[in-house]
């Protein structure tokens, strides 16, 4: 099984759009087409509730609550729970699925998602959760760097972070020139009394 990818798709919920069926379905790529030709309304309530939760549990990573993220996901992994099964067409095709024959849309893609963040926290703890620095996005994401020091969910989001810093940084300086260029000098003219 590859748990780095059913983690991303734990990753992928939190960061879609849920308003309607149509943006449920775009959530599913085109390896799991049957998914996204399955899932029904019924089904966006369910995928909105776990997509809050799981927000939780990347916000409590995050915030080196790793208690609270791990109780999260225990609840999570039993409400999803996995029923392992090996599925495929022939000896060349045979791979795990996270859910019994006939599971529901949501069950089977949820289990998978929780699963996926489960291995994924005992296997680099929660810090690894990030949610974006950049106050106008954030998104959630997996951190995979060296150092566990990623901020950002992607280089657009870091980019456009640090420019708007140094925008800042810029103006506070022209401000502060202007501030100082008003201020009187000082001089010995200026403090003669006027009689």
């Amino acid at each position: 099984m590859n748990f780095d990818a059913y983690a991303r798709t734990g990753v992928d919920l939190v960061n879609a759009r849920l308003d309607d069926l149509d943006d449920l379905q775009a959530l599913f790529p085109d390896d799991n087409a049957w998914m996204r030709d399955e899932v029904a309304d019924r089904d966006v309530a369910i995928f909105r509730r776990a997509q809050k939760r799981l927000r939780d549990v990347f916000e409590y990573g995050t915030s080196g609550r790793d208690a609270q993220a791990v109780t999260e996901l225990n609840a999570l992994l039993e409400a999803f729970p996995v029923q392992p099964r090996i599925s495929g067409h022939d000896s060349s095709d045979w791979h795990m699925h996270v859910t019994s024959r006939g599971a529901s849309v949501s069950a089977e893609y949820l289990a998978g998602a929780v699963w996926g963040l489960s291995v994924w926290l005992c296997e680099y703890g929660s810090a690894r959760f990030g949610v974006c620095a950049d106050e106008r996005c954030g998104n959630v994401y997996l951190d995979t760097s060296s150092n566990c020091c990623r901020r950002f969910c992607s280089e657009r989001c870091a980019t456009r972070s640090h420019v708007a810093a140094h925008r800042a940084r810029k103006r506070a300086a022209v401000g502060e020139q202007v501030t100082v260029a008003a201020q009187p000098t000082g001089d010995a003219d200026s403090l003669t009394p006027v009689s």
